[in-house]
């Protein structure tokens, strides 16, 4: 028995504690059972727990639905933000598409300094229900308030709409920061496991694209009915409370779901050292988690590829209404065809990892979706695609959506798993986890695809003339025309950028196993 560290047996797994013994001024514990000492800082690395069938728990399908559920609240969100937002201003409420785009620009730029902050205040805060899962709790029926508000917008001049719509985003941004970020930070004391992560970040996947799918197919199958006025029902500004009330209520329910699933896990989760740390002393410690270079190139990579799949998402409703001219029920039915592309590609990107590696895998994937994905377009461009309304029209972009959305999903969760294992790469040279801080960039590029997407697409619309409140047959030809042939290579060399950046991610399987065999032996010198 050897003495142990003193610390606060309250974070110590109970089977460990049965078997302690204790003296009027000492505890002594196994050392082969001892996990991480709060007071030590955070130094789990998910192989020191003494509790074996607890940690095939945390690794289990049960765990991964329950963690990967909460996304779905991420995946509402935005959803309505990269899909509905700047149409619904735009076109429904009639702000100018400049102005629109340019106010959910400014929420992104406020939101990127909330996401660092909430980031770092999840590393270090102590409380006996985790570090991560107050903050959780707490987003839940603050952010549906604020999701609420933000698609009932008062009746107000344009430029106090302007900065309805700044504050709105803003606020909805933050609340989901106070979710997902925590969320996000768990997965990395969930598992050190080079492939199973990957896996779990499949899960989140999975369940944040259903989330935002099911979001859109109930909007263009119940909530955007046509009427005489409106035979497109996604220009009734009548249809889009109901949209509004039942996504605050599904975000509700998923990160109370999740949250309340994972709590049982905090006991062996590592906790922050009891300090009283400076400003000076927080801003020092995250400059030198941030500058890692692996970070550094998965940040660039995920931002330049969340800023063109944000353009896609923010300009796709303008192509299915305006250039394909599809009908509400067409829509739903593309929509309906891309619920297979999360479950597929939440079992073959741990494949395509464990085979090819992760950083060649990314670059594989990017390269062929971004073939199928703008065939569609190019092919129209040159008179080589099904003409509007034929019968083939709405089949042929099935087939090409479901293929299209496989890849970049697939892309999208190995990408994210390569931020996970920064987090022991940054350990081995800082002496410090600082999953929060990764996950919160992580965050910020994710909600990147809304935010720069809607600013670029914005000015994609402006550049091209683009009228506010539009209506089939009453748009020159040439518009939309020219809408495609600056939209395409936009979109093309930003994916470009990110697979330029991807190529110099530095960290394989073997150089991560070999982090946690070197953090191992630092532990024991302990």
């Amino acid at each position: 028995m050897i003495k142990s560290r003193q610390c606060h047996v309250l974070f110590w797994p109970t089977e460990v504690l049965r078997r302690a013994t204790k003296s009027e001024s000492e505890l002594t514990i196994p050392m082969d059972e001892l996990p991480s000492c709060p007071e030590a800082g955070p130094v789990w690395d998910g192989t020191n727990i003494g509790n074996t069938s607890a940690r095939a728990e945390m690794a289990s399908v049960r765990t991964k639905l329950l963690y990967g559920f909460g996304s779905v609240a991420f995946g509402v969100k935005d959803q309505g933000f990269s899909y509905f937002l700047l149409f619904f201003y735009n076109q429904v409420i009639g702000l100018p598409a400049l102005t629109a785009s340019g106010a959910i620009a400014v929420a992104l730029a406020c939101d990127a300094f909330a996401d660092i902050l909430i980031g770092e205040f999840s590393d270090n805060l102590r409380t006996r229900w985790g570090r991560r899962h107050p903050l959780m709790y707490f987003s839940a029926i603050p952010l549906a308030l604020a999701y609420w508000f933000l698609w009932n917008p008062p009746r107000w001049p344009q430029e106090k709409l302007f900065w309805y719509l700044v504050a709105s985003a803003v606020l909805v941004r933050t609340l989901v920061s106070f979710y997902e970020v925590p969320s996000s930070a768990l997965l990395a004391e969930l598992t050190h496991d080079y492939d199973e992560r990957t896996s779990m970040f499949g899960y989140r996947y999975f369940f944040g694209w259903t989330g935002g799918l099911s979001m859109t197919m109930l909007g263009f199958g119940v909530f955007f009915h046509a009427s005489p006025r409106f035979p497109q029902g996604q220009l009734n500004p009548a249809n889009y409370p109901a949209y509004a009330l039942t996504a605050c209520v599904v975000m509700v329910v998923a990160i109370f779901v999740s949250a309340l699933g994972t709590q049982k896990f905090v006991r062996y989760f590592s906790a922050p050292p009891d300090r009283k740390p400076t400003l000076w002393g927080i801003l020092r410690e995250m400059w030198d988690s941030m500058k890692n270079r692996s970070f550094l190139v998965v940040t660039l990579t995920a931002l330049f590829g969340s800023a063109a799949a944000g353009v896609v998402t923010n300009l796709n409703f303008y192509f299915s209404t305006f250039f394909w001219e599809l009908t509400a029920r067409e829509i739903f039915l593309l929509t309906v065809v891309l619920v297979p592309g999360p479950l597929a590609a939440m079992f073959l990107a741990p494949f395509l990892g464990k085979r090819f590696g992760k950083r060649e895998a990314a670059l594989g994937l990017w390269a062929v979706s971004m073939v199928v994905n703008w065939a569609p377009i190019s092919l129209r461009l040159f008179n080589l695609f099904p003409e509007n309304h034929s019968p083939s029209l709405v089949p042929t972009l099935m087939v090409f959506g479901l293929f299209g959305n496989i890849l970049a999903v697939t892309c999208s969760i190995i990408v994210s798993s390569m931020l996970a294992d920064v987090v022991e790469d940054s350990q081995l040279r800082t002496g410090r986890r600082a999953e929060g801080l990764f996950f919160a960039a992580n965050s910020f590029v994710a909600k990147s695809v809304s935010g720069l997407g809607g600013l670029f697409g914005g000015v994609i619309l402006a550049f091209v003339k683009f009228p506010a409140r539009a209506s089939l047959g009453h748009i020159d030809p040439s518009v939309i025309r020219n809408l495609a042939l600056v939209y395409v290579p936009t979109v093309v060399c930003m994916y470009l950028l990110a697979m330029g950046t991807v190529a110099f991610y530095s960290i394989t399987r073997s150089s991560h196993e070999d982090a946690l065999a070197e953090l191992k032996i630092a532990r024991a010198k302990d």
